[in-house]
């Protein structure tokens, strides 16, 4: 790495953040820049200096890590983010990775994971705590799921699907109503539903949907 990296700090535990200030100094071509005390200074600091690197604890006051990352992406700061955390927590990892942090360490890691996550991060590559991979995985996996769902006429209710095939024969939402029992605004709920669910946009798609599939509708 031939270029310095300009890093800030932020972390209200005033031990743990001189400890890391001081470790990270002794890192050839990291300079750390200034240092915040709560999640206010931080962004007031991301605000007025540029920075390659911002290291910030997702459990200080006025705001937490993860509001900063947001206010980050909001304001469009161009400096890549790694959170420190003392939790072994998915629903917060996945909170992190959705509020564009680059880098997940926990810290109780080896400072080495802490040096090594800046290096990475300075890349433009991004790095998790070891221990926490597990959580990517199942990132991955759900997000892959998601990518394989198509939605089809099964994701429809029963009766979604009886309004479905009656669309099929050409019938109003008036004569459906009186087929089925139910009113014409039931009838037009139904209609709404299905489209959503099926993601059919526009006029006729509901009817081209249904004639389409009406040899395998019930």
């Amino acid at each position: 790495m031939t270029n310095e990296v300009k890093i800030l700090i932020a972390d209200d535990h005033p031990i743990f953040r001189n400890g890391l200030v001081q470790l990270l100094k002794s890192v050839p071509n990291f300079a750390v820049v200034a240092e915040a005390g709560d999640g206010d200074a931080a962004l007031a600091c991301l605000q007025q200096t540029t920075f390659d690197v911002a290291v910030l604890d997702i459990d200080m006051p006025e705001k937490d890590g993860l509001e900063v990352a947001r206010a980050i992406a909001a304001k469009g700061i161009s400096v890549r983010v790694i959170v420190l955390t003392m939790h072994k927590n998915e629903s917060l990892f996945n909170a992190a990775l959705n509020s564009g942090v680059k880098g997940y360490v926990l810290k109780d890691s080896a400072m080495a994971d802490i040096i090594n996550a800046i290096k990475t991060v300075a890349r433009g590559e991004e790095f998790i705590s070891p221990t926490l991979t597990s959580y990517l995985f199942n990132r991955t996996r759900r997000a892959a799921a998601l990518d394989r769902h198509t939605p089809t006429r099964n994701d429809l209710t029963e009766a979604e699907r009886r309004v479905l095939k009656l669309i099929g024969q050409y019938k109003t939402s008036a004569e459906i109503a009186g087929e089925l029992f139910i009113s014409k605004r039931t009838v037009d709920r139904h209609r709404e539903n299905i489209a959503e669910k099926l993601e059919l946009k526009g006029s006729h798609t509901v009817l081209k949907f249904a004639l389409d599939h009406k040899d395998d509708l019930f």
